[in-house]
């Protein structure tokens, strides 16, 4: 579908994820068949075994799972400062954090959604069909759902009835955000179909380590673990329609019944030292990728974990999510370049952050997530007895699952870990509803934006819940020293940019969506509530 994707990813075949160039290669095999039987042996000799056309489910799944899963790590090199983790070091920057975007910004967002995995998802599905392999069959439509969810979340109208389809369409229709919400669900409930079939019915292994590491390298080829994560993301998105006249708690809790069960369920991918021919394979928000070397913390989350929020509580995760010497900034007030630093270094207090380490990992969706979302939903249906206890459950397996301890280089950073006791006085301290009574959703949504730390779907939140200062009491517009806001005066953004390459090759369908929204320019589409966020 694309012409050209960006490089800041794993580097992969460009014949087997590209299928624009499998289809220029058909095309010039077609063209060249009777000249084939004169140069058959010729070809027989320059016929590259290690660069094959084609190439077994096993062997594809790999990219699939981890550029999938980056779709959402690309997106988060923008959404932190939408959301407030995150600001510009520098005064009035006129970055992200005070709503200044570009198509550019969103590029990474869709190519990968398309290119780098969504596109080799066809292919995988269809070999796998053929050979009778059906948890990869599954693998790829829950990968396929995770992708849409994404991209439509972040977006809003995006491809898909049209899309897959190479050389022969550049230019697809965008579907709307209605339908894609849709085939999501559709997705999830075929793929749970697929992975619920038993081991006998699987032609080739869903995970090997031999003769090296292929096919299921998110759950090891435990079947069941990605049947719940195909409820977990059901889950998510039916949470998202909260403004709905149809949404229903008990549905969404119904979900996490058959959710993730524990931590160990998470969807993540794992960090790694690039080994050649290999190339950034380390954390997007790590030192080695220089990604975040202009930003520190805003004051929003640091309030939080420090002691001013919740007056005299801190936060057993401050020292962890950020180091306890960041002192938070407004977004667009800046600081000067040599303040909030790294203990013992020269870099940015952002790379102080546990998930800032090179080797450790990104979280796609979580089992702290589904209990803040079961806590919400509890909530909603007037359930405030187990909507609490669901809270209290969300925050203890965040502050288990980043309180392990331990150190990290470059630069030296030696993480406290977070003990039984410390959880247990937080649970029992101000800043956690100790009754049914004094539960609030405020407490709920505000533990969620703490433990959905740096994630993407914060924003889904915010949206939905149209920045309200009563749940997320340290959200603050921009500073502008001109007092001249890019999206006007109280605006706030909705939706990210379409992306760059579709600007290029698929304009007519741009325009389309900036009619529909009613927009009369980049900014203005911008703030354009989605779908979802929308009675």
């Amino acid at each position: 579908m694309l012409r050209f994707a960006l490089h800041d990813g794993p580097t992969a075949n460009p014949l087997t994820t590209n299928p624009m160039k499998r289809y220029i290669l058909g095309f010039g095999l077609l063209l060249s068949l009777p000249a084939l039987t004169a140069c058959e042996k010729f070809l027989d000799v320059n016929n590259n075994p290690n660069n094959p056309v084609v190439s077994t489910p096993n062997f594809l799944l790999p990219g699939i799972i981890s550029n999938g899963i980056q779709t959402q790590m690309f997106t988060a090199l923008r959404t932190p400062y939408i959301t407030q983790y995150v600001v510009s070091r520098t005064a009035n920057s006129g970055g992200n954090d005070q709503y200044y975007f570009t198509n550019a910004q969103s590029t990474n967002t869709f190519n990968y959604s398309y290119f780098q995995s969504g596109g080799n998802i066809p292919v995988m599905q269809k070999v796998a069909q053929d050979e009778g392999s059906p948890y990869y069959v599954g693998a790829g439509k829950i990968m396929q759902a995770m992708i849409l969810a994404h991209a439509t979340d972040m977006l809003g109208d995006i491809p898909y009835s049209e899309a897959y389809q190479g050389g022969a369409n550049f230019t697809p229709k965008y579907d709307s955000q209605q339908q894609i919400y849709a085939t999501i669900n559709q997705l999830c409930d075929e793929g749970i179909v697929e992975m619920s079939k038993p081991a006998s019915a699987e032609f080739r292994p869903f995970y090997s380590t031999a003769p090296s590491e292929s096919g299921d390298i998110l759950y090891k080829g435990d079947p069941a673990k990605w049947v719940r994560l195909a409820y977990s993301l059901k889950a998510r998105q039916a949470q998202h329609l909260t403004k709905k006249a149809n949404y229903d708690p008990n549905a969404v809790l119904a979900l996490c019944n058959n959710a993730f069960r524990t931590s160990a369920d998470d969807a993540q991918i794992n960090f790694q030292t690039a080994v050649a021919p290999l190339a950034n394979t380390t954390n997007i928000f790590g030192v080695t990728r220089a990604n975040f070397g202009t930003a520190t913390f805003s004051s929003n989350i640091v309030k939080y974990l420090n002691g001013t929020t919740f007056p005299g509580v801190v936060d057993p995760r401050f020292g962890i999510l950020t180091p306890t010497i960041s002192t938070g900034i407004d977004p667009g007030r800046g600081t000067s370049t040599t303040a909030n630093l790294t203990p013992g270094s020269t870099l940015t207090d952002f790379y102080g952050s546990w998930y800032a380490r090179d080797l450790g990992y990104y979280e796609a969706i979580t089992y702290h997530e589904l209990k803040f979302i079961e806590a919400e939903a509890e909530f909603l249906a007037g359930n405030k007895p187990r909507a609490l206890a669901a809270l209290r459950a969300g925050i203890t397996a965040h502050m288990k699952k980043v309180g392990a301890g331990g150190s990290y280089s470059p630069p030296a950073v030696t993480f406290p870990v977070i003990l039984d006791g410390q959880i247990a006085a937080y649970l029992a301290s101000s800043a956690v509803p100790q009754t049914e009574a004094t539960l609030t959703l405020r407490s709920i949504m505000e533990q969620k934006y703490i433990a959905m730390f740096l994630n993407p779907d914060s924003w889904s939140d915010l949206r939905r819940y149209d920045y309200r200062a009563d749940l997320y009491v340290n959200f603050l517009l921009p500073y502008y020293v001109n007092n001249n806001p890019p999206l006007g005066a109280g605006k706030l953004p909705r939706r990210l940019l379409p992306g760059a390459t579709e600007v290029t090759v698929n304009p007519n369908a741009i325009i389309g969506l900036y009619t529909e929204a009613g927009a009369t320019s980049d900014q203005d589409y911008v703030t354009k509530p989605l779908w979802f966020d929308r009675p």
